[in-house]
């Protein structure tokens, strides 16, 4: 499986983007995927994780009820929907597969994901 993101770009503080992330070479449907950022000189960061099933979705709390993850099982997509963008939301957007069999309260940790996009940068203008 290949994952390629999409979807990010410049925007004012405020605004919005919608984040795609396209699987080929295979079906990411039955795995958890996950969203991660990196800022210019920080370390990689969780931002969000769905399930499977996409029944079950976990944030971390500095975007909890301003991104929204989802995914399209017939699209084989997983998407990251960010309103209210503020400047520190400013990095490189990394989406990746979660490890078969991963409990749940490892769900946010990087060296639980398997597979890794290239990135998409989204930077937001102050």
């Amino acid at each position: 499986v290949q994952l390629q993101a999409s979807g990010g770009g410049l925007v004012q503080a405020g605004g919005s983007l919608k984040l795609s992330c396209a699987a080929s070479g295979g079906t990411i449907g039955n795995f958890g995927m996950g969203w991660f950022r990196q800022a210019p000189g920080k370390e990689r960061e969780f931002v969000a994780h769905i399930s499977a099933s996409g029944g079950s979705t976990s944030y971390a709390d500095f975007v909890k009820g301003r991104f929204t993850i989802s995914r399209d099982r017939a699209e084989n997509t997983v998407s990251l929907q960010m309103n209210s963008l503020q400047p520190e939301d400013t990095a490189v957007y990394y989406c990746a597969v979660l490890r078969y069999g991963t409990r749940w309260n490892a769900r946010t940790r990087i060296e639980s994901y398997t597979i890794w996009g290239q990135g998409t940068q989204v930077t937001v203008s102050s």
